[in-house]
């Protein structure tokens, strides 16, 4: 007795802070888990987005070399760098509906499967059919995976779509100057061979699909799965909007200007007398400025009501650099290229409007979908005028006459998708 008296007047033992009624472990743990998974979601937001334009821009750097190297004509190469456009628009289409099968992680995983594929496969390609095909893989893994990154960001990160937006346009400007800079002194390394400089980013590519099998393998998640496709009902017929429509051909028009910076401008230096390895230094000044302002942008279009100063500082800077590779392209090379970085920025502004522009998840996605497919689509002839152009004329001059020329309406198009409107409200006002 005096034993169960002394056991009955002991104090209980002291819980831990994380025990459960049940005696289960407390959500501490699981926090935990939760944290790490989340930052393992952000490096794989970071490497997917670094994979998204190293297939493009890299050949940009190499295409006088990959043009020697396969006997391919200047048309064909305009052809090239159209393709980028109408894979993501062909491609793009399919994106939601391939999400709503599968779930948006693991078709970002299978993109990133593809563009490892396609990036090595067209390394080792020996004629232009087998590179073209090679390419179109590697751009089809783009696409999709174009589409559903704002959609991996809304569902994973709701509170911080903002923050994550800016964190994924760093990843993709920063990927895209990556492969601008190294592409053409891996070559020189291997040789001046062209094969070593454009196949060693399949390794970036394969490093994503590392960090992204888990999330594919795993179930998703509630706010997954209602990001893998829109509700038509929720949103209505997303094509009698007019704020959509802008977003469309702003999107449609900063994308061709950003393929023809890509596929054209190292050649523009490179005819104006600047060496290989300078033109592909000065493609990634363009490019290299999107590193931070990719960042920053985002965060000052949010804080505004409307962002269509922003749509006109842009085109202003881009209109002045294109004058200024016509009149003076050696010598002020790196002032143009400062100028037409700034103006490149416009793509994750338009990424920011589209976030924007709906006021729900599911408008988001439609929106996305349809602007970035219809851009895509919108931006297909340009960067194979620019090649005609250039063959047929032997110089920039009209090249950079239409370039300048498709400015203005991108400026236009801009500031009517700033305005302060949403979709939602358009598509109510619009139903009969």
């Amino acid at each position: 007795m005096p034993d169960d008296e002394t056991r009955i007047l002991q104090p209980p033992p002291t819980a831990p802070a994380d025990a459960r009624p049940d005696g289960l472990r407390q959500p501490a743990d699981a926090e935990r888990a939760r944290s790490n998974r989340g930052w393992l979601m952000v490096v794989g937001l970071v490497l997917a987005a670094l994979n998204l334009r190293p297939a493009i821009t890299s050949l940009g750097a190499m295409m006088e070399e990959v043009r020697d190297g396969l006997g391919m004509s200047g048309s064909v190469a305009g052809l090239l760098t159209s393709a980028p456009a109408v894979c993501f628009a062909v491609f793009g289409v399919a994106a939601p509906r391939l999400a709503r099968r599968w779930g948006p992680s693991a078709v970002v995983c299978a993109g990133m499967v593809a563009i490892a594929t396609g990036v090595l496969a067209r390394s080792f390609t020996g004629g232009t059919a087998g590179f073209l095909m090679a390419s179109v893989l590697a751009l089809a893994g783009i696409a999709v995976s174009n589409i559903l990154m704002p959609v991996i960001v809304k569902s994973r990160f709701p509170d911080r779509v903002g923050q994550m937006t800016g964190v994924y346009s760093m990843g993709l400007a920063l990927g895209t100057t990556l492969a601008a800079a190294v592409t053409v002194p891996a070559a020189g390394l291997a040789g001046g061979d062209w094969r070593i400089g454009l196949g060693l980013w399949a390794v970036l590519a394969l490093v994503a699909v590392a960090i992204w099998l888990p999330a594919a393998a795993g179930r998703r998640n509630a706010s997954e799965r209602s990001g893998g496709g829109a509700d038509r009902r929720t949103t209505g017929n997303i094509t009698r909007s007019p704020t959509a429509w802008a977003l469309a051909c702003f999107f449609g028009l900063q994308a061709t200007a950003a393929y023809i910076t890509m596929g054209w401008m190292p050649q523009i230096f490179r005819d104006a007398g600047v060496s290989a390895s300078t033109a592909g230094l000065l493609l990634a000044v363009i490019m290299g400025l999107g590193v931070p302002l990719s960042y920053v942008l985002p965060r000052i279009a949010a804080k505004m009501r409307s962002q269509s100063l922003l749509s006109l500082v842009l085109g202003a800077c881009g209109l002045t650099g294109y004058a200024g590779l016509y009149l003076a392209p050696a010598a002020g090379s790196w002032v143009w290229a400062v100028l037409l970085g700034v103006s490149n920025c416009a793509f994750p502004l338009v990424l920011t409007l589209i976030g924007m522009r709906a006021r729900s998840g599911a408008g988001v996605v439609r929106l996305s979908a349809f602007a970035q497919s219809a851009g895509y689509l919108i931006s297909i002839p340009g960067p194979l005028l620019v090649g005609v152009l250039y063959q047929h004329s032997g110089g920039w001059g009209q090249p950079l006459a239409l370039m300048a020329g498709l400015m203005v309406p991108q400026v236009l198009f801009g500031m009517l998708a700033g305005r302060d409107r949403v979709v939602e409200e358009e598509l109510t006002t619009a139903r009969p």
